[in-house]
């Protein structure tokens, strides 16, 4: 009986590892449970850097602790691309059961929450990452937001997501990018664990992108 009870509470931790701590850096306090760090603040919130040159490459990502952040950064790095941050109006609770609970809250209601700003000159721009944690199995809510925006025209666009995970979830994630934007065109995704960016150069060259 003992053993069965074990099996139930990993699977319990499992579970719980794939709300906001896919963002998070793992920092254990206790099993199965992740403690997110303060998020960074970006330099100038919701306003794109200015292009480099001609830059048609736009990062648009998504995050709570800076995981995904650090991925969007490498991106830009390796491509000259344009960073662009995308923030709620209403910021997740630093806590990390608290903001699973709104997470996870928003997910089952199908809340897009408001975004606190939108990228003005989006027309320049013809490859769009675009980036997020996993939460609850599922691309976070400000990205349905962002992405479903009236503000924006993904026809003739190319989307490229990308996605940064503690367990699981990692490719409904990408699907879940691909799927909220039909008109455009996609390559390939990325997925990688908390901030690992070893890999970005290699996918990079590999969907043609860098050479």
């Amino acid at each position: 009986m003992k053993k069965y009870f074990i099996y139930l509470m990993m699977a319990l931790a499992a579970v719980t590892l794939n709300a906001c701590g896919d963002d998070d850096p793992v920092q254990q306090e206790q099993p199965g449970t992740e403690q997110p760090e303060t998020p960074d603040e970006p330099d100038e919130p919701n306003t794109p850097d200015e292009p480099s040159g001609d830059s048609n490459i736009l990062i648009a990502y998504f995050t709570h602790s800076n995981n995904t952040g650090t991925v969007a950064e490498r991106i830009a790095e390796l491509t000259g691309g344009t960073l662009y941050r995308i923030e709620t109006v209403t910021p997740y609770p630093d806590n990390y059961t608290e903001c699973t609970q709104v997470a996870l809250e928003q997910l089952e209601n199908g809340t897009r929450p408001e975004l606190s700003g939108t990228v003005e000159n989006m027309e320049q721009y013809g490859i769009i990452f675009v980036g997020c944690p996993v939460w609850w199995g599922d691309a976070p809510m400000p990205i349905w937001s962002f992405l479903e925006s009236d503000a924006y025209d993904w026809a003739g666009k190319t989307i490229i997501p990308f996605c940064t995970y503690a367990s699981s979830g990692r490719d409904a994630t990408l699907q879940r990018i691909v799927d909220l934007t039909p008109e455009a065109e996609h390559l390939e995704g990325f997925d990688t664990s908390g901030r690992n960016t070893g890999g970005v150069e290699n996918w990079l060259r590999e969907i043609g992108i860098i050479e």
